[in-house]
């Protein structure tokens, strides 16, 4: 059998199908993966929807809402939890770019009254070992019970009523600049009943 001399055509051709085959694959291998990706994600919402409010009997997921954030530059979601049809806290999912490591996502549950219920760390990439022991009770607890109307929700080095991670202000700071952003958007328009 005679070799086939390579030519321009026939190696584009045959990068060409290769290439076609790959993005084949992966569009099927993502569009199979697209519907249990969403679910876990639902799934890890609905968790800290539970963890952050008080009791619920209703889904908030369903009731969710946007509110436009205290400075007006970006907007927050909020899922109202309720009771017999009586509002018992909101979960709002709140953010800073301020972190160590930039992005720190929470989930903030606060009571009709504004006050902090609970707090859930979503998302981090924080220092292990520092920055990611924001998911710690030491810390995170502190925050309950806390109306941030009345507190500051600030780290003490910098005149508020937070005591800081120790060798992780950064980390603190951003913690405190998601809550505070939560509870400043929820109090200026995010109360529904």
């Amino acid at each position: 059998m005679a070799k086939k001399e390579s030519t321009f055509l026939s190696m584009t051709l045959t990068l060409f199908l290769v290439t076609f085959l790959a993005s084949l694959a992966l569009g099927v291998v993502y569009e199979l993966t697209k519907g249990p990706k969403a679910l876990a994600e639902n799934t890890k919402k609905n968790f800290a929807i539970k963890k952050v409010v008080p009791a619920f009997d209703n889904e908030p997921n369903t009731e969710a809402y946007r509110i436009a954030s205290a400075d007006g530059a970006d907007s927050l979601t909020c899922y109202p939890a309720r009771k017999e049809g009586k509002l018992v806290g909101t979960a709002i999912e709140s953010f800073t770019m301020k972190g160590f490591s930039g992005l720190i996502r929470v989930m903030v549950g606060v009571t009709p009254e504004g006050v902090i219920f609970n707090t859930s760390v979503l998302e981090q990439k924080e220092t292990p070992g520092l920055g990611t022991k924001m998911t710690e009770p030491f810390f995170k607890d502190q925050f309950n019970g806390k109306n941030p109307m009345d507190k500051k929700l600030m780290v003490k080095k910098d005149g508020g009523d937070v005591d800081a991670i120790t060798a992780s202000t950064i980390t603190s700071r951003a913690y405190c600049d998601a809550l505070q952003r939560a509870a400043e958007a929820y109090m200026k328009g995010g109360r529904h009943e």
